[in-house]
């Protein structure tokens, strides 16, 4: 085939299997949740984020085995984008393609700025203005990695999930006896009265975000091999291994140092795991800490415009996006032009320099995301459906009750986004069909 025959095509080829696509889940999720947002949800819901990190799990587990067999029932890139027009309509495959563009571009710009406030605290230069250019020269970068192709992109991951998940078990370990002391009198895990129930809802919700790294899985369908097999198996495989993971790591932080001092550190220094570290008093051990979040929240970057550029090149297949970003080039089949876009978009928003607006703007849309993709299974053929219908309306209703105790000005600028979409989605088609009847 030619190139000019790859360009009209826009096809991609399938080259990743289960393991490949279990480090691409883990590279997603593995990085800015566990290192930045836990100290973000400490700061709203106090100790009780660990029960928020169980119940988050269990939305993000309903979410997943939706996404699974849909994933491997309609294996193409653009996942619940794609989804939602098969099984609903083009208005709910809108809303779910800019919902995921919103909510992940958000949280690309989180990593990119976590990662600089790691490495700036690492470095002494906390308070020295250099958030924001350190982290557009990593959006920099991995924009270009990942228009460098996916078997590239592979290996980076590879590299930078073991380090990562390495870094986070030393935490564990060496943390435990600091966490055991200290249960007592910073752990408890009932919240207190309705603004402590509505508070653990919020936290919720921003914990339910750093689980749905699994959900790139589902967007690379096309370049997934034995799709309906690997891709329900991956998203499995890569929820439960997260979700121990981030379990402990919770209890072992909030244990030892209490979940008002990591909040804390979460707004001061934007790298709360580390100062955590500090406090275990063995000499070596921060700097390991911070070696493993730099390269989690790049892997989170790398994945993120790794699948948000797939979303792009799904949209644009369908003219929901300027049709020219679904261009494949040959020689390394990516859609250069849609990782280019990605990349600008994610730098636009890095620009905020605000991690915690960014992870809320996150939180809320790819809840409204997830509740479209368990609506999507719902209307499934009963041939099709690899589980109960029940699963997938526990899906919905934890997505859609949790998302509404986000940050009202987060819900509603999300839902004017969704609404602008939806409404140049129709116009569009009128004037399309205006002039296919004219």
């Amino acid at each position: 085939m030619t190139e000019r025959d790859h360009r009209s095509s826009g096809r991609l080829t399938r080259q990743v299997g289960l393991p490949g696509a279990v480090l691409l889940g883990l590279g997603s999720i593995v990085g800015t949740g566990i290192f930045v947002s836990v100290g973000l949800a400490a700061g709203v819901a106090g100790s009780t984020v660990v029960v928020a990190v169980v119940l988050a799990a269990l939305v993000a587990a309903a979410s997943a085995l939706s996404t699974a067999q849909l994933a491997a029932t309609h294996p193409v890139s653009g996942g619940t984008y794609e989804y939602g027009y098969r099984y609903l309509s083009a208005t709910f495959g809108v809303v779910a393609g800019w919902a995921f563009l919103v909510a992940k571009t958000a949280s690309a710009a989180t990593a990119a700025l976590g990662f600089a406030g790691y490495l700036l605290d690492l470095l002494g230069l906390v308070d020295v203005g250099l958030h924001v250019p350190l982290a557009l020269a990593a959006v920099a970068c991995f924009t270009a990695l990942v228009a460098a192709g996916i078997r590239r992109t592979n290996v980076a991951n590879g590299v930078i999930v073991t380090v990562a998940i390495g870094a986070l078990l030393l935490f564990v370990v060496v943390g435990a006896p600091s966490a055991v002391a200290g249960v007592g009198a910073h752990l408890s895990l009932l919240p207190t009265g309705r603004s402590g129930v509505s508070a653990l809802l919020h936290a919720t919700a921003l914990m339910f975000v750093a689980y749905t790294g699994y959900g790139r899985i589902a967007t690379l369908g096309e370049e997934v091999r034995r799709p309906a097999r690997t891709i329900p198996w991956a998203i499995i495989l890569t929820l439960a291994a997260s979700l121990a993971l981030y379990l402990a790591v919770s209890l072992v932080a909030v244990g030892s140092v209490g979940a008002d001092l990591l909040a804390d550190y979460t707004r001061t220094s934007g790298a709360p795991l580390e100062d955590a570290a500090r406090t275990f008093g063995v000499a070596g051990l921060p700097l390991v800490v911070t070696v493993g979040a730099l390269v989690a929240m790049l892997g989170v970057l790398l994945n993120l415009v790794l699948g948000l550029s797939r979303v792009v090149l799904a949209m644009a297949r369908r003219r929901d996006l300027p049709g020219g970003l679904a261009e494949v080039r040959s020689e390394q089949r990516g859609p250069t032009r849609a990782v280019l876009l990605t990349g600008v978009a994610v730098a636009a928003l890095v620009l905020t320099g605000d991690i915690g607006l960014t992870w809320s703007v996150s939180a809320f849309t790819v809840l409204v995301y997830y509740a479209i993709t368990n609506l999507a299974v719902l209307r499934l053929p009963a041939e099709a459906r690899r589980y109960p219908r029940w699963i997938a309306a526990a899906g919905l209703a934890g997505c859609l009750g949790v998302g509404v105790w986000v940050e009202t000005r987060v819900w509603v600028g999300g839902l004017a986004v969704i609404l602008l979409a939806v409404t140049v989605h129709a116009a569009r088609s009128r004037l399309g069909g205006r002039a296919a009847g004219g």
